[in-house]
């Protein structure tokens, strides 16, 4: 039975599961969630009422989370490209780093977005200066994280955490600049860009970027 993944190509955690299916050609069926009455989104809404995706669905499993998905298929669906090492310890050390690009590079930007998304006289704007802080901490911490030649989250090879970096840090610059002042984060963002698993995901959501309430920069 072919594996159907339930996504929309704008969502960054979708992005981040895609990522993984391209590394290694693993082929799905995509069912995308275009709107509440979407027979993917009614799916959706029935098997997990929080409604947050992407799901997978292979079989008589479910599978939610990007991170999740991305290790089931690992373990379902090895293929040329391992997104976690064999070693126990190695494998923590890469979990650890999709922990950090999810809680304090995706959840900031997310909730900034979200902010602007919201009514004027309902905007937070105590809580976007915290989590702009935030991310200028994320921006630092990586910085002096890849300062020992790292040309992936956890060294020279290709990750899971790698996956969860491209498209967090794609739309972090786009809502809170990294700037010059990370000159190797930024040459990270370049490396994730150029990957083709992840260029083919960033090209797919090219249609949608209207949907970004910052406006999208032409640069990318």
């Amino acid at each position: 039975m072919a594996l159907q993944l339930l996504y929309h190509p704008f969502s960054s955690y979708c992005q981040k599961a895609l990522i993984a299916f391209y590394e290694n050609a693993i082929p799905f069926e995509p069912r995308l969630l275009e709107g509440t009455d979407s027979p993917a989104m009614q799916e959706l809404a029935a098997r997990w009422p929080i409604r947050r995706f992407p799901m997978l669905l292979d079989g008589e499993h479910t599978v939610l989370e990007a991170s999740c998905i991305i290790e089931h298929l690992g373990l379902t669906r090895p293929g040329p490209v391992p997104l976690l090492p064999p070693d126990a310890r190695e494998a923590l050390a890469v979990r650890m780093l999709d922990r950090f690009f999810d809680n304090y590079v995706s959840t900031p930007q997310q909730k900034i977005v979200f902010d602007a998304l919201r009514a004027p006289e309902q905007r937070d704007a105590h809580g976007v200066s915290e989590e702009r802080a935030m991310l200028d901490r994320a921006y630092a911490w990586l910085e002096a994280h890849l300062a020992d030649g790292r040309e992936w989250a956890a060294g020279a090879q290709f990750s899971l955490a790698d996956c969860g970096a491209a498209p967090f840090l794609f739309y972090a610059d786009w809502t809170h600049a990294i700037g010059a002042g990370h000159p190797r984060v930024l040459a990270y963002r370049r490396r994730l860009l150029a990957r083709p698993s992840f260029a083919r995901a960033v090209d797919e959501a090219r249609p949608y970027r209207s949907y970004f309430p910052l406006g999208a920069p032409d640069r990318d």
